[in-house]
């Protein structure tokens, strides 16, 4: 048969019977860009799993969108994931991956080179973040790039060819009667999508697999056995401590471990051998120091109440925790390496990398300011910087906390900065006096009568003396307060409200022990902490 175009005639090759026309393969060919891009992921991370030093692709590139986005960025993830922005990155990349992949699949007939250079660019992209890496191998990064690449444009062909081997191209007047595309249409035959798919399955059944065994292989390389296996002697049990208010949804005076706030730059936890760790002091001091694990247990006899804060909490937030640190005064260490008179800031800097900076006067000012081995009576938890980490009280956590310590350096003030600085936070960030009510909840329902209005205040290295609470704009009332631990800790406090039917607004404010009223004035968290009164809404039934 045939199709008339003007003065000629153009044939086509016999077509065989079908009941139902064939469909075009847009659809299979983004399907098999999208396993394709699958597969190359769990590839990488599956070669992640071989060693230390062999970099997961993906979580080298979302480490190095933190490092290098925009500030905005960053706060964004912040804002709407809060302590699990990190792993909303993870998935954000993967997903952005895969729909890349989506893309190029479904034009890769039409743009044969755009699979080629979209693989390559993944690759040349992994590579480059890899190499940001301090924990990673520039070699290894190389080779899981190159290797990752390869399987992503393999597998893209091998499922194309699925198709291409039981197809027909319907071309010449047809198609011109159709579309004013030159490029050939191509059909799938039943027979075709049952290979491409028994090839699909074999390659989605990889890409769900390879992932899996890479974490499994990394778990070997995980230091929590060893950890658990240390001894932290504590002078004051967890359980001969105080308690504080018994006040029911009141935060207890220390925080679990467990429930401890988490806030740093790293994706992927690091895991430090102690056995293989030391702690460096270097910069300017007449003599650099390193200092063993083994020995820097050993000088770890004090221990400090603390409680330390994220400059990123919201008024009322959670980003703050309370715990016994045990650890060495970083003083005592500075009096061995002895620091010339140029040292004006000390860096923490950790494994992966991070460093926070402030100044070296604040070591021995009287403030526990310690390389903490220890919390809450054993070893430090993985995910809060073992084997050890950096506690300074009064001072937010960005500039002072650096967790998973390698190195503390001595440096100028000025043409110093730490990691968060560059990215327009303050370089001096001192804790502002603030307070927090725990109980009621906001726009909680509670019943007429008496009702615990209760929480807590901080102002570290200066103390609470007071907290004050007013209902509906009246007058500031003083709250209870509970058992100060130090002025280095948080303080509880309690107001018993006689509570009328009707909704109402709650303030509180807080009174630090010099005399400073915690002001009003709204600011954001940015670049030095967030202030204003917190504030809760009742409905009393």
């Amino acid at each position: 048969m045939g199709v008339r175009t003007g003065m000629t005639q153009t044939t086509t090759a016999p077509v065989e019977a079908s009941s139902a026309p064939a469909p075009p393969t847009t659809g299979l060919d983004a399907l098999a860009g999208l396993l394709a891009a699958a597969v190359a992921l769990g590839v990488s991370e599956l070669l992640s799993g071989f060693g230390r030093s062999v970099p997961s692709l993906v979580t080298s590139v979302g480490t190095a969108v933190i490092d290098l986005g925009p500030k905005w960025f960053v706060d964004i993830g912040i804002d709407l994931f809060g302590t699990n922005d990190k792993p909303a990155l993870i998935v954000g990349t993967v997903i952005l991956t895969l729909l890349t992949g989506l893309f190029v699949g479904a034009r890769a007939r039409r743009l044969p080179w755009l699979p080629v250079a979209a693989f390559l660019l993944f690759g040349v992209v992994g590579a480059a973040a890899a190499a940001r890496d301090p924990l990673a191998s520039d070699t290894a990064g190389l080779v899981v790039a190159v290797i990752t690449v390869a399987t992503g444009i393999l597998t893209l062909r091998w499922l194309l060819a699925a198709i291409d081997g039981r197809v027909r191209p319907v071309v010449g007047a047809l198609l011109a009667s159709q579309s004013d595309d030159p490029a050939p249409v191509v059909l799938a035959t039943p027979g075709s999508r049952r290979e491409f798919l028994a090839r699909a399955g074999v390659v989605a059944g990889v890409a769900a697999v390879t992932p899996l065994a890479g974490r499994r292989l990394r778990d070997r390389f995980a230091v929590e056995e060893i950890r658990s296996s240390i001894e932290i002697a504590s002078a004051t049990p967890t359980a001969a401590r105080s308690t504080g208010l018994d006040v029911p949804g009141i935060t207890s005076l220390y925080t679990p471990n467990d429930d401890f706030y988490r806030i740093d730059t790293a994706l992927v936890i690091p895991q430090v051998n102690p056995a293989n760790w030391s702690l460096r002091i270097t910069g300017e001091v007449e003599e650099e120091i390193e200092i063993s694990y083994d020995e820097l247990l050993d000088l770890s006899t004090d221990e400090f109440d603390v409680t330390i804060a994220c400059v990123s909490n919201e008024v009322g937030g959670g980003l703050i925790g309370n715990a016994r640190w045990q650890g060495v005064p970083i003083q005592q260490l500075l009096e061995r390496a002895r620091p010339t008179s140029n040292a004006e800031q000390l860096m923490g800097v950790s494994v992966d990398g991070f460093t926070a900076g402030f100044p070296i006067e604040l070591a021995s000012d009287g403030r526990p300011a310690l390389v903490a081995v220890g919390m809450n009576g054993e070893p430090l938890p993985i995910r809060h910087g073992f084997p050890a980490r950096l506690i300074v009280s009064g001072i937010y956590g960005y500039v002072s906390a650096t967790k998973w310590l390698s190195e503390i350096r001595l440096t100028r003030w000025e043409g110093n900065d730490g990691y968060w600085i560059p990215r327009g936070w303050s370089k001096e960030g001192p804790i502002k006096l603030q307070s927090r009510i725990d109980v009621p909840n906001n726009r909680a329902t509670v019943q007429a009568g008496t009702v615990a209005v209760a929480g807590v205040a901080w102002h570290q290295h200066t103390g609470i003396a007071g907290v004050q609470v007013r209902v509906d704009e009246g007058e500031w009332v003083d709250a209870e307060l509970g058992e100060e631990l130090t002025i280095n800790t948080w303080r509880q406090w309690l107001y018993r409200w006689d509570a009328a039917p009707g909704q109402h607004v709650i303030d509180v404010r807080a009174v630090s022990v010099d005399g400073e009223v915690q002001t009003a004035e709204v600011a954001p968290v940015a670049p030095d902490g967030a202030t204003g009164h917190h504030r809760v809404q009742v409905n009393v039934s």
